[in-house]
């Protein structure tokens, strides 16, 4: 009997009602604390080059973090975000991937773009707005993107990448149709990664991308980052259901939750998330936990809302869980590392200290490129604030002095 209802009838002559909490997923962890593989654990194959690659982009995010939050601090930058504790589920998860993918972040992912190839200059240049910036000095800080290294620009309000990552990903997918038979005729050559936190996943957009994805069977990873608080809002006030991973059930689609300190689990599950992607052209979710270690940002004081003990209890340092594994390879030695510390902290120093003596970009940047010539209502607002900054020259020093 055909089913226009899409549902499985499996008739049932008890009235009975499913348990919303019913449903428990597991959760993939395959390193210990101590940096071992777990007993009943199988380790992924990873090459010593990724591997180390991994390990130093965390270890250059931890660093880089830690000075920009002091910078902030110190009123040099104005807004920051870290990655405090999520470093192995952002990098690992990156790792993953083929170059060419498409990554669509939210804002704490950092260290996928690092993992990439975007600089310590290129960081500075963006944090600092200045002429050498990619985005031309109009985002607030840590709002990168690169054209160059498929990172989508990110864009401060929550979520409106999802749908964005599952309409990208289809056109991805759409160039190996078979025009004919309307079949996956090959392999996707690149699929689409979208980033965003649990909170995010509280926003309409999130509802919208993933069942359109489902539907339409788009090539996307789905990566949710779990990690216990959406600013102040904790996660057993955003849902009841067993967190994100039982959503990508609801929705039709593969899904798998991972244990997001663990470096090895983040690459075995993210890799086997792309070959499905890519091979099969469908959505994949996955949801990282990894507990957020510091403020949601510097604008954020984290003590309003929970306690020391309660950080005490969840501080698990992702980085150090994969440096003691690397030990044990005999892929890192230690006395190495902690030179190379030293060595990357002068360097952020230095390359701050150089990205803020580098001048703001030209006022004229406002409207370039916004359309391939400016509209005559651009024109006019530029105009306009050309007339203004010029009559108010003390309010803006760094402007006036420039307006040609």
């Amino acid at each position: 009997m055909s089913n226009p209802n899409n549902v499985s009838l499996n008739i049932n002559h008890d009235l009975e009602f499913i348990d919303g909490h019913a449903l428990t997923i597991p959760t993939l962890s395959i390193l210990t604390e101590d940096g071992d593989i777990h007993p009943s654990a199988t380790a992924p194959t990873i090459s010593k080059h990724t591997a180390i690659k991994l390990y130093e982009t965390m270890r250059f995010i931890r660093l880089l973090d830690e000075r920009m939050q002091g910078a902030q601090r110190q009123g040099r930058v104005s807004f920051y975000m870290q990655c405090l504790g999520e470093e192995a589920a952002v990098t690992a998860s990156a790792a993953a991937l083929d170059q060419d993918d498409m990554i669509m972040a939210q804002y704490r992912e950092q260290a996928a773009l690092h993992y990439r190839g975007f600089t310590l200059d290129q960081f500075m240049n963006q944090m600092f707005s200045n002429e050498l910036d990619l985005g031309k000095g109009r985002q607030m800080p840590i709002h990168y993107g690169s054209k160059e290294l498929n990172y989508m620009t990110i864009s401060s309000p929550l979520g409106t990448q999802i749908p964005q990552a599952t309409g990208y990903a289809y056109g991805q997918k759409v160039k190996h149709i078979d025009a004919k038979t309307g079949e996956l005729a090959s392999t996707i050559d690149n699929v689409t990664i979208c980033y965003f936190g649990e909170g995010a996943a509280s926003e309409g957009d999130f509802h919208a991308g993933l069942n359109m994805a489902a539907v339409h069977k788009a090539p996307v990873i789905f990566f949710a980052r779990n990690n216990g608080y959406a600013i102040s809002t904790p996660a057993d006030e955003q849902f009841k259901g067993d967190g994100i991973a039982s959503r990508g059930v609801g929705y039709g689609i593969k899904t798998i939750r991972v244990d997001g300190s663990d470096a090895l689990a983040v690459f075995a599950a993210t890799q086997q998330a792309r070959e499905i992607a890519a091979t099969q052209g469908e959505p994949v979710l996955i949801e990282s936990i990894a507990y957020r270690l510091g403020a949601h940002s510097t604008s954020d004081d984290p003590s309003g809302y929970r306690s020391k003990d309660e950080e005490a209890t969840h501080k698990v340092c992702p980085i150090d869980k994969f440096k003691k594994w690397l030990i044990k390879q005999e892929w890192l030695n230690e006395e190495d590392d902690a030179k190379a510390k030293d060595t990357i902290r002068e360097d952020i120093l230095a390359a701050l200290k150089r990205a803020e003596k580098v001048q703001k970009p030209a006022l004229e940047e406002l409207i370039s490129d916004v359309y391939d010539t400016p509209i005559p209502s651009l024109e006019r607002q530029y105009n306009d604030l050309k007339a203004h900054i010029k009559q108010h020259p003390d309010a803006y020093p760094i402007t006036a002095g420039r307006i040609k």
